[in-house]
């Protein structure tokens, strides 16, 4: 959060508490924590963010923030990188520099290759991993390739003829031509497995998000990924849609199918960002 804005926010809480309107210590001295806890920070923590849109400053602000919440948790400055998927894919050796990885949400074919090769990269040399959205589709795919060996593995979105569609339309939304009208939006429910890294970062048995997105994890392989060592560890319309992906033997590498980020505030980082931050600062 920009000084600018904290000093905004601190202007109105004094306001509201001068006229009664708030009337607790307790919450005046909360947030002087919060606000002390986005200025102070000791060490850094160098997050690449790998997408389509980077060059674009305002496309993933909610990302961006989140990812600072994350940190300023744990009194540490997090330092971004925007990297465009389109010119990494000779250059992937590069992420290995950076403590951490992040692939935000996006849409279409272009830079798909570079971040299929972000998500392997990021598998093999056991650097924590956080896939939103797309980043979680494209997650599975990569694995799809490089561990199950499945070397055209791919969404339908980017290639209709894929002999093996990891991801892909539900049957209901095949025959849906308007695809703005049939997106998947809102905030869903959704259950967490138990004795999972989902479980153990969220806490919780179930949690509500928002989505923004068409295409699923193809169920018809959910076997062949967990016997191979990717966990799907959270679901929702009862196991129709995956919700969380996992890798237990490595050191972070998550990916939710929803948008996390906007469940992020100041003090209170969403849990999928805090847990990757925590990871990337080990």
């Amino acid at each position: 959060m920009h000084r600018t804005t904290l000093r905004i926010v601190d202007k109105i809480f004094t306001k509201f508490n001068k006229v009664g309107m708030i009337n607790s210590a307790a919450n005046w001295d909360k947030w002087n924590e919060i606000v002390q806890s986005m200025q102070v920070q000791d060490g850094q923590i160098k997050i690449a963010m790998v997408g389509k849109y980077v060059t674009l400053a305002d496309s993933y602000v909610s990302v961006n923030h989140a990812l600072k919440h994350a940190g300023a948790k744990i009194g540490k400055s997090v330092s971004i990188d925007w990297i465009d998927s389109e010119g990494i894919n000779g250059n992937v050796d590069t992420l290995s520099k950076y403590n951490g990885i992040l692939v935000p949400g996006g849409f279409g074919s272009r830079g798909v290759e570079g971040i299929i090769k972000t998500a392997n990269f990021a598998r093999e040399k056991n650097i924590p991993y956080l896939g939103i959205c797309f980043g979680f589709q494209l997650a599975a795919v990569a694995f799809g390739r490089n561990v199950l060996n499945y070397s055209d593995a791919n969404s339908t979105e980017l290639n209709p003829d894929t002999a093996h569609p990891v991801v892909d339309l539900l049957p209901e939304q095949k025959t849906v031509s308007n695809m703005g009208g049939s997106l998947r939006l809102g905030a869903h429910d959704i259950i967490i497995k138990p004795n999972t890294i989902a479980s153990k970062t969220y806490n919780a048995s179930h949690v509500s998000r928002r989505h923004r997105h068409r295409y699923e994890i193809n169920t018809k392989y959910l076997s062949e990924f967990e016997k191979h060592g990717m966990i799907f560890s959270a679901h929702s319309d009862n196991s129709k849609r995956m919700e969380m992906l996992e890798i237990p033997s490595h050191k972070f590498y998550f990916g939710v199918q929803f948008h996390p980020e906007f469940n992020s505030r100041p003090g209170f980082p969403e849990e999928s960002f805090a847990a990757f931050i925590q990871a990337s600062a080990s």
